[in-house]
């Protein structure tokens, strides 16, 4: 048994959280909405902080699951930050998805601290968190990951680890291109389908047995038929993990232009009130012409 804390208790963190109690460690959770955190320790046990900090002290592994790099540097750093209740050798695993900056800047920091920090995105959305069967993808030093990865594995399927800090921000990167070409690749066929007059159901079920087969396909074609979007990752997260790799790609000097694209897709959906759909929204910018 462990002692953590959990600092972001939104739609992924939350159940994450709750894998960490079931897998009989000792948690200790924070979140910007104290109401929330008070709901999670209702529900699951455990117990909530006022700060970051507080979460932090005594904790041997402290995970943070926010919105963004802002909000990562507002958890970790400061005199309320989880950085100022970590003992020297506690690890910070980072399940936010962010830039490789942040994730090597917070590597040093932690490092001046005799902390350890591990970047490590997570892919699987909200069923995958609920389910405990994440992919994560970790940046950091071969030692941390192998104390870290038994707490880990608590929600999830599939922990590895990439390379030096910032090495899994840059595979989520990696991920989030292709969920994207994926995506915007089955609205088109959908759309190709309708147009053509065939059963789209059946030709997805055709498809899905030979070289299209995919996960999107398998588990998103017939709620994209229905016209149903309100589950799965929101279009305005997908926006803002398309411009952190977008400004990667720029410095890097990879190319591209099929994401450029589809992030300007995602911007039409935005522009249509769709925000919070999920990424299979993709298709609603595609009219298909009305049968007689």
């Amino acid at each position: 048994m462990a002692k953590v804390a959990f600092l972001g208790l939104g739609v992924m963190g939350y159940p994450m959280a709750g894998h960490l109690v079931r897998n009989g460690h000792e948690v200790c959770v924070y979140n910007r909405t104290a109401e929330r955190a008070q709901r999670w320790v209702a529900e699951h046990g455990g117990r909530s902080a006022v700060t970051p900090r507080e979460a932090a002290l005594g904790a041997e592994y402290v995970m943070s699951c926010v919105g963004n790099d802002d909000d990562l540097r507002a958890v970790v750093l400061g005199a309320d930050g989880a950085f100022a209740g970590m003992a020297p050798g506690c690890v910070l695993v980072d399940h936010t998805t962010a830039s490789a900056t942040v994730a090597r800047e917070l590597a040093v920091l932690a490092a001046e601290r005799e902390l350890e920090f591990l970047d490590a995105p997570v892919s699987g959305g909200q069923a995958g968190a609920q389910n405990g069967v994440l992919t994560v993808m970790v940046g950091g030093e071969p030692a941390v990951f192998a104390r870290a990865e038994p707490v880990i594995q608590s929600y999830a399927r599939m922990v590895r680890l990439m390379g030096h800090a910032g090495s899994g921000q840059l595979t989520k990167m990696v991920n989030q291109i292709c969920i994207g070409g994926l995506l915007q690749g089955l609205s088109e066929a959908l759309h190709f389908a309708q147009c053509a007059g065939l059963d789209g159901k059946a030709a997805m079920e055709v498809i899905s047995k030979g070289a299209a087969q995919s996960w999107q396909l398998e588990n998103r074609h017939a709620s994209m038929l229905e016209g149903r979007f309100d589950f799965g990752f929101a279009v305005d997260l997908m926006r803002k993990d398309l411009g952190i790799l977008l400004d990667e790609a720029r410095s890097n000097g990879a190319q591209l232009p099929v994401t450029a694209l589809v992030d300007q897709f995602y911007a039409d959906v935005q522009a249509a009130g769709g925000g919070r759909w999920d990424t299979s929204s993709l298709l609603t910018r595609l009219k298909s012409p009305a049968k007689s």
